[in-house]
């Protein structure tokens, strides 16, 4: 049967209609009321947060200044006092050079590079509406229809303006803006400068490690050594004491394990708070799950007991986690490989910048040598790569991101036409239509949710999935990735949400018109004219430029949103209402939050860049932008200085990438009005005026990075210290005994591996989770012995056997230690809440046993919590962390690791040995055929909820259980 005409014209009015709504979509609409909506809304509503959190503040200053209870008495904060506004006081009075020891010197760069973008802002509103305004509207002509506020807007804009020489206004301002912008880059990049001095000779940089260490990458098999690595420096630059250097030594497995284990516990605990949410009536069954992969062949694919395989899981994996670093850390072990990468300290900050400072141009024997970063900057698992490897990597990630940024235009299309307007979805959907003629109220409210909230929901992604393409490209530092995340971003907003937002309506009417006028037999040149893209650009530009000015006005709301701790209270208080937190979740929330620079630099120049693109298109946009870095200055200032703390610090070393990106941004800014000008018949004069702009940024740049770079990266030794030995008495002498192994070694091999954490509340239950596992010599106590109670002495009751006292596997909290208070200082939460443990006075110093011996400040001393069963104590003994609360073999803690230079080989020196049969006669725990976490018993994990399978109890003692290779020998005393 043929097709009727119906069925092949409805099909092709389908189409046309889905392409007339692409267009429609991007070319925004702009109502009357739209301004002033978005003008009262945004102000009104931040108005209203800003005094919920002013009321707030007060009464919890665990979420609203958490940084005056947990820092030290050097960086703490001022104090604040009660009232209602007592908090403008403080944000008035604390200076930059006072901000610097507070808050850090990355901190103080943000806050500057906001103050800078108010500044520029405030100077372009007065030259843009002051002149560009007036110009447009007394040279306009064909006034549009609509109402006063419509014809207005639309007068603002040079759409209208149909003679060229009006256009001379927007060379001028173009100048003016460019000269406003070079001028405030120079004079900020010259107070980085002075505060890259002031951060030099600052105690808390000198007195750290990473300040007179080098770091030396791509080194040659035959300089992978300590004396060849000293050679190379010897060979750049001569100093008069040597070096104490130190090659990093293959970890193997370790990272993926201690992952594993990590995962494991937080299993575990996240199991144990679920299951013993209500201590006094427990679940009917026991949790159950499936292994890990590595299991799974023993377990034959059932589902297990989940208490008892993730205790066995962590004990294995704890076994050989040691086991690894006993043998990586034998001196006399052949498989010791040497990587291509390590660091060498100094006995002073002056020779270790003074050798960095020669090598920064050239390699030396292959070897790039670099001022080394922060231990807890360095992405360890990456510094092994090679440079063939990295510039792969390199590549694929960008192949990665290019495809991501372009595919993006396709759903961000669809968002566009169909969920900002419904309607359109309706015209192309007729089963929809019939729903959405029927509820046009509720479609209206989904309508006006949808399409924010999914973007906002793409936007707090976006971070995640570029930092995890980041570590796949190789970045070897933390602070490189947060720069190509912040790139990332940048280019692909950008791009997508910018350029693709912003012209493809007037991109395609050009593609249409040239179309049309080749099926008019015109060629493809005169097509092309008759088509005058630049035109249909710069409508299209002047007809979107109303929605950027609400949604910047809307960007407001979202300074005070993160003043207000808004997204943070909401989730604590939904996780503790209808979750079931563990302890370590519950502390980690108490934490001063990190702050993320990148994001919020992304935000802060893409607001930039739509401000200096549509300046002299649509000026009203700068003062609102200028509006914008006003109120954030004053908030982001409280955040840093009470709220929030840098989790990795760079030294400011996010300048340059900031100052490149504005640059940038004023040259786009450039390009966009020099289209203006030959869209709204400007002579060829004035875009030749507009020529020079472009190379006065590269000039500038260049002036730039000659006058100031090298003072922003090195201290130099006479041009800029005033005193050569104003601090000769806090760089600290190297001995043979120094740290630098272990500060700047792998961290696998001796950060200590996190306990599983238990409510205090549930203490007594755990005696009935692990029955069954029994000490065979102690039926008193059996039914504690499993989980490495405390065993009880049959002579005196009540008193432990002093070979049980050193603790056991969980650390039990009580609901009054749920702060992060009384663990800011275990290495547990500091390193991940505490930027290193800096603020809380535990600087990247070397640990000797000088600085091991010293009390922490007074002021910074935690309140003792409760670890283990059978003994409640503080983790601090005489102010230092005691990592003693762990599993105990043989009388010594699996993480009490000495702190020794790795060249002595006593960094794993106190690790039982694994697989040692005890004086009980115990076999090797390691077995032929055995998982690859030892042979842990898959044939006796609970497979139905209760019980133990081929276990009869405690009569079954001829095959140890996992739990005998951590308890003490029976009978011990």
């Amino acid at each position: 049967m043929e097709p009727k005409d119906s069925d092949i014209i409805a099909p092709r009015q389908t189409g046309n209609t889905f392409l007339t709504a692409l267009q429609a979509s991007f070319a925004y609409q702009f109502q009357a009321d739209t301004l002033w909506i978005a003008l009262g809304t945004s102000i009104g509503s931040m108005l209203v947060i800003t005094l919920f959190f002013s009321l707030l503040r007060p009464l919890n200053t665990t979420v609203y200044a958490p940084k005056i209870k947990h820092a030290d008495k050097k960086h703490a904060p001022p104090p604040i006092g009660k009232g209602l506004f007592a908090w403008f006081s403080p944000l008035i009075t604390t200076h930059e050079d006072q901000l610097l020891e507070k808050v850090g010197m990355d901190a103080v760069i943000f806050l500057r590079f906001t103050k800078m973008c108010r500044n520029i802002f405030l100077v372009l509103s007065i030259v843009g509406c002051g002149i560009l305004i007036p110009v447009h509207i007394f040279e306009s002509s064909n006034y549009p229809t609509g109402s006063p506020t419509e014809r207005a807007f639309a007068t603002m804009t040079p759409q209208y303006v149909l003679e060229g020489t009006p256009m001379w206004s927007h060379v001028v301002c173009t100048w003016v803006f460019d000269i406003t912008i070079v001028f405030f880059l120079w004079r900020n990049y010259r107070a980085v400068a002075r505060l890259k001095t002031l951060y030099f000779e600052s105690s808390d940089y000198r007195v750290s490690l990473h300040s007179r260490t080098v770091w030396l990458e791509d080194i040659p098999q035959l300089a992978r050594s300590g004396p060849g690595l000293t050679g190379v420096l010897e060979s750049v630059k001569g100093t008069a004491r040597k070096p104490q250097a130190v090659i990093a030594r293959k970890v193997k497995d370790l990272p993926e394990l201690i992952e594993q284990h990590s995962q494991s516990v937080r299993k575990l605990e996240s199991i144990l708070a679920k299951y013993l949410k209500n201590p006094e009536k427990l679940p009917a069954s026991r949790p159950m799950l499936r292994p890990s992969k590595n299991d799974r062949k023993a377990s034959q694919g059932r589902q297990i007991d989940a208490i008892d395989y993730l205790t066995d899981r962590i004990i294995g994996l704890k076994i050989k986690i040691n086991g690894v670093r006993a043998e990586v850390d034998d001196q006399n072990n052949s498989n010791r490989e040497a990587m291509p990468y390590g660091f060498a300290t100094y006995e002073s900050v002056e020779e270790a910048h003074t050798v960095a400072y020669a090598a920064r141009k050239h390699r030396v024997e292959g070897v790039s040598i670099k001022l080394a970063p922060k231990p807890n900057d360095l992405i360890w698992d990456n510094l092994a790569l090679g440079k063939g490897s990295r510039k792969a990597k390199r590549f694929m990630n960008n192949i990665w991101v290019a495809l991501l940024t372009v595919v993006w235009i396709v759903p961000n299309a669809m968002i566009a036409v169909f969920l900002t307007r419904l309607s359109n979805l309706s015209a192309v959907w007729p089963a929809f239509a019939a729903t959405f003629d029927s509820n046009p109220t509720t479609w209206a409210a989904v309508q006006a949710v949808a399409a924010p909230g999914l973007t906002s929901l793409v936007y707090l992604l976006l971070p995640i999935v570029f930092r995890r393409l980041q570590i796949r490209a190789g970045d070897m530092t933390k602070t490189s990735r947060e720069h190509h995340v912040m790139h990332r971003l940048y280019a692909f907003f950008v791009f997508n949400n910018l350029i693709v937002f912003s012209t493809v309506s007037g991109i395609w009417s050009f593609v249409t018109l040239v179309i049309g006028s080749r099926n008019g037999n015109e060629s493809v040149w005169d097509a092309i004219n008759t088509g005058d893209l630049p035109s249909k650009i710069m409508v299209a530009l002047c007809t979107v430029s109303p929605f950027w000015v609400t949604w910047l006005l809307q960007r407001n709301l979202g300074a005070a949103v993160d003043l207000a701790q808004v997204i943070n209270l909401t989730w604590v208080w939904f996780a503790r209402t209808f979750m079931n937190p563990t302890p370590r979740q519950t502390i980690e929330w108490t934490a001063p939050p990190s702050f993320d620079y990148a994001s919020y630099y992304n935000y802060f120049l893409f607001y930039s860049t739509i401000s200096l693109c549509y300046a002299t298109i649509q000026p009203i946009v700068l003062p609102v932008t200028f509006l914008y870095f006003v109120i954030d200055c004053w908030l982001k200032k409280y955040l840093l200085l009470y709220v929030f703390i840098t989790k990795t610090e760079s030294g400011g070393q996010f300048w340059n990438v900031l100052f490149n990106r504005v640059l940038f941004a004023t040259f786009l800014a450039n390009c966009i009005a020099a289209l203006v000008i030959k869209a709204a018949f400007g002579s060829w004069t004035m875009l030749g005026c507009m020529v020079p702009l472009p190379i006065l940024l590269i000039v500038f740049k260049i002036y730039c990075s000659k006058s100031f770079e090298d003072q922003c990266k090195y201290y130099i030794p006479g041009s800029i210290k005033k005193d050569p030995e104003a601090f000769s008495n806090i760089d600290m002498k190297l001995s043979p005994n120094t740290t630098l192994g272990v500060r700047f070694g792998n961290p696998a091999l001796y950060k200590p591996l996190i306990v599983p954490m238990v409510h205090e509340s549930a203490e007594h239950l755990l005696a009935n989770l692990y029955r069954g596992r029994l000490d065979s010599n102690s039926a008193s106590t059996t039914a504690n012995s499993d989980i490495a109670m405390g065993h009880m002495s049959s002579v005196e009751p009540g008193k432990p056997v002093p070979s049980a006292k050193a603790g056991g596997m969980f650390r039990f909290v009580p609901e009054a230690n749920l702060d992060f208070a009384f663990y800011k200082n275990d290495p547990a939460f500091s390193g991940e809440y505490g930027g290193g443990g800096e603020l809380y006075d535990r600087a990247q110093t070397p640990v000797s046993s000088a600085v091991r011996g010293r009390g922490l400040d007074s002021r910074s001393n935690s309140p003792a919590p409760t670890f283990v069963i059978g003994r409640k104590h503080s983790p601090y003994k005489d102010g230092v962390y005691d990592s003693d609360f762990a599993f105990n073999v043989g009388g010594r803690g699996l993480y009490n690791h000495s702190n020794d230079s790795e060249s002595d080989g006593r960094l794993l020196a106190e690790v039982q040995s694994v697989g040692v049969a005890d004086e009980t006669g115990r076999e090797d725990y390691f077995q032929d055929g055995a998982s690859e976490y030892g042979q842990l018993g898959l044939d006796r994990w609970r497979t139905g909820g209760s019980g133990y399978v081929g276990v009869p109890g405690v009569e079954d003692e001829e095959r140890p259980l996992a739990y005998d290779a951590y308890r003490p020998a029976n009978g011990a005393s």
